[in-house]
């Protein structure tokens, strides 16, 4: 097999969430163009790693001929598509367009993932389940991004991320508040940095209004290679079931992960260093600061 393709979508955590997949198909075929079709900005990070060879954006006008049934395809894209010896596909698509559309550009080999993750098994396990069709089976679910950069940890730096996709799975701003005065209270070389992307913004400013100190810093929409490579730097990493969380976890850093309403077992990074604290209650109310210290 000389040429793979790789098409996946989806937010930050999703993508590091099949690179366990995407690592099992380039060390199964080392000498293989290995491709991946998906969000530049995020697909990077297999790049930087060495999973890929190359990427291309998914955020392509003519690729919405593919969505089409029985519509004319892009020239363009009938051509690379067909260039491919296997494409693996995470995209939705439930009425097989997409995937009937790319055998009529001629691709011979294709294998549908499984977007949806189920609640029988961790979510890597899950994404990877379709790679037994080339007899390919993940042992180990635990995503590695490897920077690009020397790594030089400072232990008295630490990274907390106060986001997520969604705001029942969000600490209490007043938490954060709280657990950053006592982190910084315990050690006066301790420094914290606060990171965030846009939707993250709001936090981020009530954040930087609530605790005005020199030794906290914020760290706005940094590309996501830069953030793996300040984050493998950090001593520890404190954050929610989030991409940022799993970034974190990849690279190596030290992490204790809030959980509230998703189950970790199914959504929890599975690195070696990664620790989870879940409320009984399935809540981020139900997670009091004193807990969060006693964790770390």
């Amino acid at each position: 097999m000389s040429r793979i393709l790789v098409i996946r979508g989806g937010a930050i955590g999703d993508f590091i969430l099949t690179l366990p997949a995407i690592r099992l198909l380039r060390e199964a075929f080392p000498a293989a163009h290995l491709e991946i079709l998906g969000y530049q900005h995020i697909v990077a990070l297999a790049q930087m790693s060495g999973y890929a060879d190359g990427t291309r954006s998914i955020e392509y006008g003519p690729l919405a001929s593919f969505f089409a049934r029985d519509g004319e395809l892009a020239p363009d894209l009938v051509e690379y598509f067909a260039g491919f010896q296997q494409v693996i596909s995470y995209l939705f698509d439930p009425d097989q367009i997409f995937a009937n559309n790319l055998k009529r550009a001629g691709v011979r080999n294709f294998i549908a993932g499984l977007p949806k993750v189920s609640d029988q098994e961790h979510a890597a396990r899950h994404l990877a389940r379709p790679l037994e069709r080339l007899a390919l089976y993940l042992d180990d679910p635990a995503a590695v991004i490897m920077p690009n950069e020397p790594q030089k940890v400072d232990s008295t730096l630490w990274a907390i991320h106060p986001g997520s996709g969604s705001e029942k799975k969000r600490w209490p701003l007043e938490h954060f508040v709280s657990l950053a005065e006592c982190l910084l209270q315990q050690n006066d070389k301790r420094r914290l940095l606060f990171i965030g992307g846009e939707a993250d913004e709001k936090r981020l400013a009530n954040l930087a209004r609530l605790l005005p100190n020199d030794r906290i810093s914020l760290v706005r929409n940094r590309p996501l290679p830069a953030l793996a490579n300040l984050l493998q730097n950090c001593g520890m990493f404190i954050g929610h079931d989030s991409g940022i969380s799993h970034l974190s976890a990849a690279v190596g850093t030290p992490s204790l992960l809030l959980f509230g309403p998703s189950d970790p077992a199914i959504w929890a990074p599975q690195n070696r260093q990664v620790r989870v604290l879940r409320s009984a209650s399935l809540t981020m109310t139900g997670i009091e600061v004193a807990e969060v210290l006693a964790a770390l």
